[in-house]
């Protein structure tokens, strides 16, 4: 059996800094796209977990019922990174490996803060694995508290 470790975390502040990106949804033209990058942004941290498949996406179809609440930030017809808000829930946060390390990922947290708080003031959520040490410092500089921490048993 494997396991590893995932954080609840919890955002209660207000709005974040005005954010200077523009997103929109998921396209069906971006979908092969969005799918090699989210596979390349996750498959180290499957694979170090020994998490199977460590390409998740295979099928464009698994993408149709959340295509709605997926939306991407891009530089041309280049997919920069994206976000998922799903009512207070923020999830797959990626920013493609060409891309990493200029601030999308904060840029991409702080519109998906505002863009939920311009809907609820209730709290706001997400959960990371305690492998994906970046991403824990990201939402924590962000304001995020880790609210629970479970170990996910598979195999």
């Amino acid at each position: 059996m494997n396991s590893f470790k995932v954080y609840e975390m919890e955002y209660r502040g207000e709005a974040a800094a005005a954010s200077d990106i523009n997103l929109f949804q998921l396209s069906e033209e971006y979908y092969p796209q969005y799918e090699k990058i989210y596979n390349e942004c996750f498959r180290d941290m499957r694979k170090a977990l020994d998490i199977k498949p460590y390409d998740y996406y295979s099928d464009i179809e698994q993408l149709r019922e959340k295509a709605e609440n997926i939306y991407l930030l891009t530089d041309g017809n280049t997919i920069i990174g994206s976000v998922v808000c799903f009512g207070t829930e923020i999830d797959d946060l990626i920013v493609n490996k060409a891309y990493q390390g200029r601030g999308y990922g904060r840029k991409l947290l702080l519109w998906a803060i505002d863009r939920i708080r311009s809907c609820t003031d209730e709290p706001i959520t997400l959960n990371v694995a305690q492998w994906n040490c970046r991403a824990v410092r990201l939402y924590e500089n962000a304001g995020f508290v880790i609210t629970r921490t479970e170990t996910i048993t598979f195999g």
